[in-house]
């Protein structure tokens, strides 16, 4: 695929998402509006300049990686449209800021590379714990900066404009951080992780003064995570940093462990925390629970059965019954209304950014950027594996979203970054 090619696709992903809201308003009642012009508007506006900066800042990186990408935010926006108009008038202005901010990260690493990254990394790190513990700043401090608890979790910051009040949540970006440092210090420490090892019977384990610093970080981020109650995004960091040290040394002692150390803790949270209850119900037994726990699973096993082969069509289905439809569950929504085709064809979507951004890591002859790319691609595949396992009870709901596609404007910056990054790597290894 050609640079023309990747600009075509990127303008057919933007008609995707016209002709969806068009579709969406014809079910209501309506027609062709301002929203259907403005969603094509803006999809140009974000994604034509984020593909402008690639052009100008990163020209030699791969053009496999953007369209899929463009394409899921696509399908999901008419969703989200589709479900509730407001928060898609929401989106549609956090597409812009999402594009802009990765536009900015192409532009600031094009002055110098991504090997800045490994040289900052200790000060990327506090920054990421940083951003970790601002949920926790007091609602009453009467600073314009405060943290907010949603269900339970205290995962948000508002900021006040006064005029307004902007939510975010400071762990998408936290991740990211935390990606960086655990890449550099691996990189650091590759060999000695793979060649000093102790034995202990038929097993061999890595020097501790190896591992002690790494495992205090993670040690450290998980606690704030599950501390705040955001099991998701502390089940998503675990897995991530286990996957990672396996790519790092090859040693599969690592994913035995990690999987073991999984379970064992999945055993404490089930124990510890009522929510952590309530979703392990509604994963094992969610018809017996269907007024209260097992719910929103039941729903979203009904959307998806009511959509069959092609869907009900966009606007024609009852998504709205599935709570957090726009978030949590947008995969059954999609489900719904675009039927098995329209899951598949989103699976395909996702293994192609996968396939990509592993290439891009294989490819990579620098430790450090072999590293980082498949830390992150690593991240967003577990994600995906996460909300859209809990979706067909393959594993318990763990509350995080699905990227590109759920409603969220955190969420999406912080996707849209980790394309950068990937799309900056690719161009550097390329060069």
């Amino acid at each position: 695929m050609g640079r023309n090619t990747e600009a075509a696709t990127i303008v057919a992903a933007s008609l995707l998402a016209t002709f969806g809201v068009a579709l969406v308003n014809f079910a209501n009642g309506g027609s062709v509006d301002a929203q259907t012009g403005l969603t094509f508007m803006v999809f140009l506006l974000a994604f034509g300049s984020l593909y402008g900066a690639l052009r100008v800042f990163a020209p030699n990186a791969t053009p496999l990686l953007l369209p899929p990408v463009v394409a899921l935010v696509a399908l999901g926006f008419f969703e989200i449209y589709r479900l509730d108009p407001t928060r898609a008038g929401l989106q549609r202005w956090w597409m812009l800021i999402a594009a802009a901010v990765a536009s900015l990260v192409l532009f600031l690493l094009s002055r110098t590379s991504t090997s800045v990254l490994r040289r900052y990394r200790y000060l990327i790190l506090f920054v990421s714990v940083g951003l970790l513990l601002l949920p926790n700043l007091p609602s009453t401090w009467g600073f314009p900066l405060r943290g907010l608890e949603v269900n339970g979790s205290r995962l948000w910051i508002v900021l006040d404009l006064g005029f307004t009040e902007m939510q975010f949540q400071p762990a998408e970006l936290a991740k990211l951080g935390i990606v960086i440092f655990f890449a550099a210090y691996l990189a650091d420490h590759q060999r000695a992780l793979r060649e000093a090892h102790r034995r202990v019977g038929p097993f061999r384990f890595p020097e501790p003064r190896q591992l002690i610093p790494l495992l205090l970080v993670w040690g450290a981020s998980i606690f704030i995570l599950v501390w705040q109650r955001d099991l998701g995004a502390s089940l998503l960091l675990f897995v991530g940093f286990v996957l990672l040290l396996y790519a790092a040394t090859g040693s599969t002692g690592y994913l035995i462990a990690g999987g073991l150390m999984t379970f064992t803790g999945a055993a404490a949270a089930a124990t510890l925390f009522d929510h952590v209850q309530r979703r392990m119900i509604a994963w094992l037994a969610p018809f017996e629970h269907f007024e209260d726990e097992g719910y929103q699973i039941v729903q979203g096993i009904f959307a998806l059965g009511t959509g069959s082969l092609s869907g009900a069509g966009p606007g024609l289905g009852r998504p709205d019954l599935i709570p957090n439809a726009a978030t949590d569950f947008i995969f059954a929504a999609v489900g719904e209304e675009l039927g098995l085709a329209g899951t598949v064809a989103i699976l395909a979507l996702y293994a192609i950014v996968v396939a990509v951004g592993l290439g891009i890591a294989f490819r990579s002859r620098d430790t450090f950027r072999k590293l980082l790319a498949a830390g992150l691609t690593f991240v967003m595949a577990v994600q995906v594996f996460l909300i859209t396992g809990g979706v067909l009870r393959i594993v318990p709901l763990t509350g995080i979203t699905l990227p590109f596609m759920s409603y969220g404007g955190s969420a999406l910056v912080g996707n849209l970054v980790l394309i950068a990054l990937l799309l900056r790597i690719s161009h550097e290894e390329a060069a």
